[in-house]
């Protein structure tokens, strides 16, 4: 009797396994770094820490964060960008993009109105601004001339027909 339960025994934890039993992993709420970006990031955080004017490496560290959704991390890497080149416009239109995903859209579009006072032919801007117009404060005739200032620049757009779709709903 005793021989039959040690090979039953046996048979089972052969049959299911010895593993211990993993607990289910969650879902993460935001895409996951990979290890190669984490070790750019650490990279880039050096390379700020020996030289804190260095612009490009705070560009490029704001980069990774927003296409990571880490947006936080993004506003301020791009913020410690600005005081070093206020005038760059693409850092000031990322910027307000990573406002307006964080739920700020009054900051958004106070820098893509920024970005177009320093550059009033800076199309993602006017697009941009016209998205937090039409869709955050309800205001559509704005919107819509920011769309249409868009288009005057790119006409050829990739989005440009569904840009026009949208001016027409908005003119509706």
């Amino acid at each position: 009797m005793k021989k039959t339960v040690i090979i039953i025994f046996i048979s089972l934890l052969i049959l299911t396994g010895c593993k211990k039993k993993e607990e289910p992993k969650p879902f993460p709420s935001v895409p996951s770094t990979s290890p190669i970006l984490e070790n750019r990031i650490l990279q880039l955080k050096e390379t700020i820490r020996q030289n804190p004017k260095d612009v490009n490496a705070q560009i490029e560290l704001g980069n990774i964060y927003m296409d990571t959704h880490r947006f936080a991390d993004a506003i301020e890497a791009y913020s410690k960008a600005l005081e070093i080149d206020p005038n760059n416009v693409n850092v000031r239109v990322d910027m307000g993009t990573c406002y307006r995903s964080i739920g700020k859209p009054e900051r958004a579009a106070e820098e893509y109105r920024k970005a177009i006072s320093i550059n009033p032919n800076h199309a993602n801007a006017h697009r941009n601004l016209g998205v937090v117009l039409a869709f955050d404060f309800k205001r559509k005739s704005e919107a819509v001339k920011e769309f249409e200032q868009y288009l005057a620049l790119l006409p050829n757009a990739p989005d440009a027909p569904k840009v026009r779709d949208l001016i027409a709903k908005l003119k509706k």
